[in-house]
């Protein structure tokens, strides 16, 4: 029997198990070759893969420190384990593992762009580049690296380059295949039709679905979007759109001229600070529905309305830093009576507004689609949002909000330092987290600010 080529038949299977999804047996497989042979790296070195996968975090570092161990001179191994310290924010560890990797392969394009990811989160955004720059010298297509400095540039506003590295995302690549048409790159549109794709989540669509009056305006005949369902309603009150599709419905048998995705819009009309196209309000809520909710929130005591978002999706990648823990944490600004809050938190927290101590009219359970939300909206004095779709809602309808942002990894289109944003200017107010991951001293202003308010 030998046990080294048995070990190796087993590592081979076990990662073609993990490539079909099969973590179970491909964890049987891995454990059973390092049974049959502790020495072969390779399988401690993909165990340590499918553990941190499964957030098996403590065995997911012993396989990778035992895997750097046996083959010290492997720089993916050092990557790998850089990538999960990084995910745990064990920062100065993260940084030892990828400066050891770059040591193995200084001309490493994945190895200079992780660093490069590692200290933006550090905030060390001058070395971040420095590190995203020397990745794209050695490989001038590496996409994640060209990812990350769009997010570094558009984050400081440097948004000549930034649109142009945010061309990089692959991300709308199945919908371009689906529609099959040629993408707009500034070509004249008079007398021509052009669609508008969908990417992203709802808030992006928000915030980038002003531009279609852009486009009419640069003389295109008919201007289509296609959007999330939940959005249907609510864009058809966008100037200049003629069609409204939404991702579930069958596209029409007619073929557009062009089409683009969202945010490549905003490179396309050459958009920099002191030219956002932010006339507000850009989306309109249904008067009918206005009117309805406006009977529906009917109070005894006319106190200012106050609507309240808690959490985000939890699908979003940095949904944990950009959320409250629950809405307990916002119990501080119950001490003020004279405010009747009002919940639009769906989806995740939903079931928490029933269970708070706050004056709370939780309307969740009546929100159908963000066209009830608009309408909501518009019947409201203020939102108070984490930075999630409601924000950018608010923001295209003119209604003022707050909006609570993390101090880590805080997203690009917030900018950096600031208390407004240039995309809705005038209505928005930016609170930041002074410490990650504590919104104590964030839900203090809020309240303060309240009472100065009310």
């Amino acid at each position: 029997m030998n046990n080294t080529n048995d070990a190796e038949a087993l590592f081979f299977a076990g990662t073609s198990l993990l490539k079909k999804g099969d973590a179970t047996g491909a964890e049987n497989c891995f454990r059973m070759a390092i049974k049959l042979a502790p020495g072969l790296a390779e399988a401690h070195a993909n165990l340590g893969l499918l553990l941190e996968k499964q957030a098996r975090f403590d065995e997911a570092e012993s396989s990778y420190r035992k895997a750097i161990d046996l083959m010290p001179s492997l720089m993916q191994n050092h990557l790998n384990y850089g990538a999960m310290l990084a995910g745990q924010k064990r920062f100065a560890e993260a940084e030892i593992a990828y400066r050891e990797a770059l040591s193995i392969d200084p001309q490493s394009p994945s190895a200079w762009s992780n660093l490069g990811a590692l200290l933006a989160c550090m905030k060390q955004e001058a070395e971040a580049e420095s590190c995203y720059r020397q990745a794209l010298a050695f490989s001038p297509g590496y996409r994640s690296a060209n990812f990350n400095l769009a997010y570094l540039l558009l984050r400081q506003g440097r948004y000549e380059e930034g649109w142009k590295r945010l061309e990089s995302r692959d991300w709308y690549g199945p919908l371009e295949n689906v529609l099959n048409l040629p993408r707009w790159q500034g070509e004249s549109l008079k007398g021509k039709t052009i669609l508008i794709g969908y990417e992203a989540g709802h808030g992006d669509m928000i915030q980038f679905c002003r531009y279609a009056s852009l486009l009419k305006e640069s003389g295109a005949s008919k201007v289509s979007m296609l959007c999330h369902p939940p959005l249907k309603a609510l864009f058809a009150s966008i100037a200049g759109v003629d069609e409204v599709i939404g991702f579930d419905e069958q596209l029409p048998d007619y073929r557009w001229n062009y089409w683009i995705p969202p945010l490549s819009l905003p490179a396309a009309f050459s958009t920099r600070l002191n030219n956002i196209p932010a006339k507000l309000p850009y989306l309109h809520a249904d008067p009918v529905k206005i009117t309805h909710w406006a009977g529906f929130m009917i109070q005894q005591q006319k106190l200012p309305r106050v609507g309240l978002v808690w959490k985000g999706n939890p699908n979003f990648e940095n949904d944990a830093d950009r959320s409250l823990a629950s809405i307990d944490e916002l119990a501080p600004l119950a001490g003020i009576n004279e405010i009747q809050y009002y919940s639009l938190q769906k989806g995740a927290g939903e079931t928490e507004a029933s269970n708070s101590s706050m004056p709370l009219v939780d309307l969740a359970p009546y929100i159908n689609d963000f066209s009830d939300t608009a309408a909501i909206v518009m019947n409201l004095d203020l939102v108070i949002t984490v930075d999630t779709a409601i924000a950018h809602l608010a923001g295209a309808l003119g209604k003022p909000c707050w909006i609570m942002l993390p101090d880590y990894r805080t997203d690009w289109r917030w900018l950096a330092d600031r208390k407004d944003t240039p995309w809705y200017p005038g209505i928005t107010q930016l609170f930041r987290q002074k410490k990650m991951g504590d919104w104590t001293e964030v839900i203090s202003e809020i309240k303060s600010e309240l009472l100065r308010l009310f």
